[in-house]
Order: structure tokens, then C-alpha cells, then sequence
């Protein structure tokens, strides 16, 4: 037989979509084609491929070989074909038994001594064909991450050679046992809330954005425990669904940063303010998740938020009201999930110390440093709070915080209100849902009319008062939304001072 048809896939975006690999032999002088648009890593697959047949003790045919990825106008990149190239190879020139090949789905990249090595976006490739009667044979680094998907029959495999004994007969690959070797979803510990000292007002606030999933932005002097507030948000957010951690195991899958270890913790992605608009959001020419995906259903930390381009800062505006994120390059274009919980931390002025007699900031650079955050970035920030420094009183208080469990248990319990009532976290209503859920009280109407008149409040901003003030009537446990919920969540819309 000199032509052999496997299964692999390809990946873009979040997607794995199917790619044929058809290898053929042909006479004539010894020569190693691909074709079927491959990158750069694909076609040094030759070489890979050749040195791990040799080294596998199989003769690599002195023949003229095609490769034909296919669909042809599909591009291919990474080494997750290596495999499939190389059996295709062996079964063209009857080393191995072709009769078996379309129950399988190969993918994974050859070290030249033939071992298997780990692929991005195993747990994509293998949800994309859920249900799928064929088995996914896939390097054994990739089978605790792809038996996520629990419909999937995974073949762990360490080297070329076991494969080759596998279709052969000589040998079986055990399907990977999921039961006890797997991922379980798990509550993993975060930074304890108890650790901060004083900050009773920020305390609300975390405890606010994590029962309705809100944005936050923090402003005060350095030193004042902003990011250590941050840190902990994590903690005190309710345990991830099987769902939301199936997700995010996907996007950290497809980005090459999965880790079984990992699993069910809520994401916190840091981010340095050098960050570019492509790392951030996502990009490349090959487009690949940015830090924002990375932070799906997590918290996405932006400190020193002034010092970020501005044009970084602005490409956050559509994410945060969509939740997900659309790469538009010339010939490549993806969307990746983005339900991330920005928190952000900033000083009140350049040097930091605003009303302090070390600060020297004249009124023109403090205008500049605030400008550098857009009207339109700051209308979609639900809680916006000062943190001032912490009195010596409170930092030399031996008494012990609130513990993240402690506070824990309150944001669950708004949260199970919020998901029986409407399916979702406050943050993430619609304007017709608001209006069903979140209308207020006489007394709470009226106190909203006023402040959209002092404030000048957008239409954005009325409808993210009426949010929070949802969240702050969860949190007591009331059905209603009354004055002091509204006057509460107006207090988070006033700005800094």
C-alpha cells in the first residue's frame, strides 16, 4: 500500500477542527514533501519525523513522500502532527497495519529518538469531537488534562514504537483511567482576608464584588494593602462549577499552561503595566488567548493602573461587557472567552502621598495622571473606593480579621439567591432583566433620580447602581431594594476624592 489516510486536528481559536493527513510514496529520487499550508514548526516536522523513525528501529523509505494536510486552505502550526506523519509514513510502506487507522484520532510531537512529547490544546481537540467513535491516542503528558472530557476513550502513549505495537497487535495501550488519576475539582486555598489589617470599607467592597461578580478599582497612598486586598479575592469567591472549570482548563490548554494541580482554583492573573494590547487581549499572528481569557471566571489584577497604555486600557471595554474577545488578523481569526472580574489598584497622584506634606504634585499633574484613565473605561467599573493608610492603632492590633471563609459563606449564599432567581451573577444581567429584577423601592427610586442629576451619571452607570444594589439587598437577605441598598451602591459611583 503506498497511500495512508489518519485523522488529526488542528487548532484556532478555542476550535480544533479536523485535519486529514494523507501520506503517499511514490518512485523516483528520495524526497520529503508537506503541503496543506503548514507553518514553520510543521514543516520541520520532516526532520523530527525522519530521525524518530530511524531511532524507533523502522526503515525510513529511500521514496519520493507526500504530505497533504487537509483541508488545504486551513493553516497548520505546532508539532501536534508529528505523529500522524510519521505513521502515515510506516503504514504507506507496510511497517505497520493500516487496518485500523480511521478508529483513531492522532496527535503529538516527536523527539528525534521517537519519546512523545506534550501538545497545546489537547482538551480542546478532544471536547471539539465529543461523542466521536474514534479514540484519541495522545502523548501521556496530555491524558489527565484530555480525559477531562469524560465521553473521550483516551490511548496515553509514550513513544512512537508503543503506537506502532498497539496497531500492530504486538501491544495494547490501556485506555487512561480517569477514576482517582484525573483532576478532581477541588476548593484549593487562597491568601487568608484575616491577614489584612483595618480596611473595613475595602473589606465591603471585596465582599460586594465577589457576591455579584463586580468590577472594582481601588485608589490610595503605597503601602495601604490594595494589592494585598486583591490577592484574596480569590478566596473568598464561591467554589467553581464542574462547567467554569472545564472552561478555563480549556483556554490555560489551548495557551499551553494547563496544570492538573490547578484545577478548580479560581484564576489570578497579575499583570505588569508594560503589558502590550496583544499580550493583554489576546493576538498574534497565530492567535493565541492574552491574559484576559488566561483570567476566565477569575480576577484579572491591573496595578499601578494609570501607568498601562492607554490604548491597552481601551481594548478592555468590550470584553467587559461581552465577556469574550474577538482576533481579527489577516488570514487568521479566533474569539476566546473572557468572563474575568477586573480589579484594579492605582495612587491618588503621581508621587502617590496626595494630601500628605511630602507630596509635591501640583493640581495640572494629578488632571494628567487621572486623565490618563478614559471616562468611557471608568463608567464600566462598578465599585470605585479610596483605601487610605492604615492607623498605627489597627497595624499593631494583635486581634485577628475576618477569616476569607468567614466571608466566604455570605458571598455564596447572595450568590445561590442570585442563581435561583435569574440564572446568573448580578454583574452579568441584561437592561430587561434589570427591570425585572432590580427595581427599587419608592425611597430608592427616588434617591437614584437625584444622584443621576448631582453625579451626572450615564445610562451605563444608572443601570450598574441598580446592580450593586441588587448585590447589597442579596447580602442581607432581603427580596426588595430599598433606600439605604440604593445610597450604598451611589456611594461606589462618587469617584475619588
Amino acid at each position: 500500500m503506498s497511500l495512508a489516510t489518519l485523522q488529526c486536528r488542528a487548532l484556532n481559536g478555542m476550535t480544533a477542527p479536523p485535519v486529514t493527513v494523507e501520506v503517499h510514496l511514490a518512485a523516483g529520487l528520495p524526497a520529503f514533501t508537506l503541503v496543506g499550508l503548514p507553518e514553520t514548526e510543521v514543516k520541520e516536522a520532516r526532520d523530527r519525523v525522519r530521525a524518530a523513525i530511524q531511532n524507533s528501529r523502522f526503515e525510513f523509505p529511500a521514496r519520493r513522500i507526500t504530505v497533504n494536510l487537509a483541508p488545504a486552505d486551513l493553516p497548520k502550526e505546532s508539532g501536534r502532527f508529528d505523529l500522524a506523519i510519521a505513521l502515515g509514513i510506516l503504514a504507506a510502506s507496510g511497517q505497520v497495519k493500516a487496518d485500523r487507522l480511521d478508529d483513531f484520532e492522532f496527535a503529538g510531537e516527536l523527539s528525534l529518538s521517537g519519546e512523545l512529547r506534550a501538545i497545546r490544546g489537547a482538551l480542546a481537540m478532544c471536547g471539539e469531537a465529543a461523542g466521536s467513535r474514534r479514540a484519541f491516542v495522545l502523548p501521556a503528558a496530555n491524558a489527565a488534562e484530555a480525559a477531562l472530557v469524560r465521553s473521550a476513550t483516551i490511548l496515553p502513549a509514550r513513544s512512537l514504537l508503543e503506537v506502532c505495537a498497539h496497531l500492530n497487535g504486538a501491544a495494547t495501550i490501556a485506555p487512561f483511567d480517569a477514576g482517582g488519576v484525573s483532576p478532581r475539582l477541588t476548593l484549593v486555598p487562597h491568601p487568608d482576608l484575616a491577614d489584612v489589617k483595618g480596611q473595613a470599607p475595602a473589606k465591603r467592597a471585596l465582599e460586594l464584588a465577589a457576591a455579584g461578580g463586580h468590577s472594582l478599582l481601588m485608589s490610595g497612598p503605597p503601602g495601604t494593602g490594595k494589592s494585598m486586598l486583591a490577592q484574596r479575592l480569590p478566596g473568598i469567591l464561591p467554589p467553581m462549577t464542574e462547567a467554569e472549570a472545564l472552561e478555563s482548563a480549556a483556554v490555560l490548554s489551548v495557551a499551553g499552561r494547563f496544570d492538573a494541580g490547578d484545577y478548580g482554583r479560581r484564576p489570578f492573573i497579575a499583570t505588569h503595566h508594560s503589558a502590550s494590547a496583544p499580550a493583554l487581549v489576546g493576538g498574534g499572528g497565530v492567535p493565541r488567548p492574552g491574559e484576559i481569557s488566561l483570567a476566565h471566571n477569575g480576577v484579572l489584577f491591573l496595578d499601578e493602573l494609570p501607568e498601562f497604555d492607554r490604548r491597552v486600557l481601551e481594548a478592555l471595554r468590550e470584553p467587559l461587557e461581552t465577556g469574550h474577545i474577538r482576533v481579527a488578523r489577516a488570514a487568521r481569526r479566533a474569539e476566546f472567552p473572557a468572563r474575568f472580574q477586573l480589579v484594579a489598584a492605582m495612587n491618588p497622584c503621581p508621587c502617590g502621598y496626595l494630601g500628605a506634606p511630602r507630596c509635591r504634585c501640583t493640581p495640572d499633574q494629578i488632571a494628567k495622571y487621572r486623565a490618563k484613565l478614559s471616562g468611557p473605561f471608568l463608567d464600566r467599573i462598578d465599585l470605585m473606593i479610596d483605601v487610605p493608610a492604615v492607623p498605627e492603632s489597627d497595624l499593631a492590633a494583635r486581634r485577628a480579621g475576618e477569616t476569607s471563609a468567614g466571608v466566604r459563606e455570605r458571598v455564596q449564599r447572595a450568590r445561590e439567591i442570585q442563581i435561583d432567581r435569574q440564572g446568573k451573577a448580578n454583574a452579568l444581567l441584561t437592561p430587561e432583566e434589570i427591570d425585572r429584577h432590580c427595581l427599587p423601592d419608592c425611597a430608592g427610586a427616588q434617591l437614584l433620580k437625584q444622584a443621576m442629576a448631582r453625579l451626572d451619571l450615564s445610562a451605563r452607570a444608572y443601570h450598574r447602581i441598580l446592580k450593586v444594589a441588587r448585590t447589597v439587598a442579596d447580602l442581607a437577605g432581603t427580596a426588595h431594594i430599598g433606600g439605604p441598598h440604593v445610597a450604598e451602591a451611589i456611594h461606589y459611583r462618587r469617584g475619588f476624592q
